[in-house]
């Protein structure tokens, strides 16, 4: 989401994050969209100008399969204006888009992936070579 604080200007902004913007003392998060059920020929350049029109894309990146590189469907808009964001949602929420009809949101945060430890341990990570017996 698209946040700003006014704060005094000092070297720590530079290295704040990289997905953040210094604008005039203020440091502004952008606002990041989902957009799913994309037609698998739209790429990342098709992407940002769909968005375009709406305002000032930050980045535009539709997500692709990692041993294929096959577009998985979706894909994710940064947009630096809430404003801008927000009616770029509006608009373009089941809307028609290369065939298919697209749904976009505010991106959820990313949570904790598939595959990392959810506190319990195995036979394994308790010191054994892996053999039961």
């Amino acid at each position: 989401m698209y946040i700003c604080h006014d704060i005094e200007f000092s070297e720590q902004f530079i290295e704040f994050n990289s997905k953040t913007q210094i604008y005039n003392h203020l440091i502004c998060i952008e606002m990041n969209i989902f957009i799913s059920n994309l037609s698998f020929r739209v790429n990342d350049e098709d992407l940002k100008q769909l968005f375009e029109e709406y305002g000032e894309i930050s980045s535009a990146k539709v997500i692709t399969d990692r041993y294929t590189g096959k577009s998985r469907g979706f894909g994710f808009v940064e947009m630096s204006s809430d404003e801008e964001a927000k009616k770029a949602i509006e608009e373009l929420d089941k809307a028609e888009y290369d065939g298919k009809v697209i749904t976009v949101s505010i991106a959820k945060p990313k949570t904790e992936s598939r595959g990392k430890s959810n506190g319990s341990s195995t036979y394994r990570d308790r010191g054994n070579s892996g053999k039961r017996w």
